[in-house]
């Protein structure tokens, strides 16, 4: 076991909070993992999630399959109801990225809302829920927002998002196990309700450590990953930019430190993940 995760075991052990498991790697090495609590390993990442969505996102972006600037209803045009608000037309897909499409608060938020209240067509329902804002003019974090961009990957694919991940990512990474909550038209939420293993967080970390390489082999463009980091998306930083990463509720967290060129993926329930990302920021 490396030093690391010796010192961070000793730390969480300290700790008033249940954390499952936690993996590390470091410097392109062997992934490591300690498990504090045993349990499936494949668990539920909740908003990690859209990190998956995201670089699904970045893929096609490399391929000239969809642009920042594209429209969301030039997207959708055959899908849109009629009695859809015109503001819709100002939508895009960065806007989708960064949150800011006008979606109230909570809104497609499966982990704390009954996903019946929705309906069956859950995209309907995202073009006829009333509009808090003009799409570009505000933010605000939705669950909504990447169920969207989980529909623009199959409108662009033919696939469905996980299906999509499995043929271009999944696989060619060696992932262990996925499974993706699905509306009930059979889409990935996109947004959350992605169930997979620590080591597996631990290398789409890797991805955006080293510029959009795992080991070697290109999964997402340099320039996608800096998109990413300039603007957001799906990803935060904390105030002295040392580290940075995304959280998911009940204490997950992915977390990539460049200088120290490590990446750590936290599975728990319950525990506070800034304070095991403060660890890891400070830890020399």
């Amino acid at each position: 076991m490396s030093k690391f995760l010796n010192d961070i075991t000793e730390f969480i052990k300290k700790q008033p909070f249940n954390v499952i498991r936690i993996s590390e790697v470091h410097n392109g090495g062997e992934i490591e993992t300690v498990e504090f609590n045993p349990s499936n390993p494949c668990q539920n990442t909740y908003s990690i999630a859209k990190f998956f969505t995201m670089t699904a996102i970045g893929i096609l972006f490399d391929r000239g399959l969809v642009s920042l600037e594209e429209k969301i209803c030039d997207i959708f045009r055959e899908e849109l109801p009629a009695s859809i608000d015109s503001r819709w037309e100002k939508s895009t897909v960065e806007m989708a990225l960064i949150h800011r499409l006008g979606f109230p608060a909570q809104f497609l938020d499966i982990d704390v809302t009954n996903c019946s209240e929705f309906g069956e067509d859950f995209l309907k329902h995202c073009f006829t829920v009333p509009l808090a804002y003009t799409p570009g003019e505000g933010e605000i974090y939705t669950d909504g927002s990447y169920y969207i961009l989980s529909r623009i990957v199959s409108k662009k694919t033919g696939m469905h998002l996980d299906d999509f991940l499995w043929k271009e990512l999944f696989w060619k990474m060696n992932f262990r196990e996925a499974a993706w909550s699905h509306c009930p038209m059979g889409y990935p939420m996109g947004a959350t309700g992605l169930y997979i293993c620590s080591e597996d967080m631990v290398k789409m970390g890797m991805v955006y450590l080293d510029g959009g390489l795992y080991r070697g082999s290109r999964i997402v463009s340099e320039k996608w990953v800096e998109l990413a980091k300039k603007n957001g998306y799906a990803l935060d930083y904390d105030d002295e930019k040392k580290i940075f990463f995304k959280g998911g509720m009940c204490g997950q967290k992915l977390i990539i430190a460049p200088s120290q060129k490590r990446v750590v993926a936290l599975q728990s329930y319950g525990a506070n993940s800034d304070i095991i990302a403060g660890f890891v920021k400070n830890y020399e």
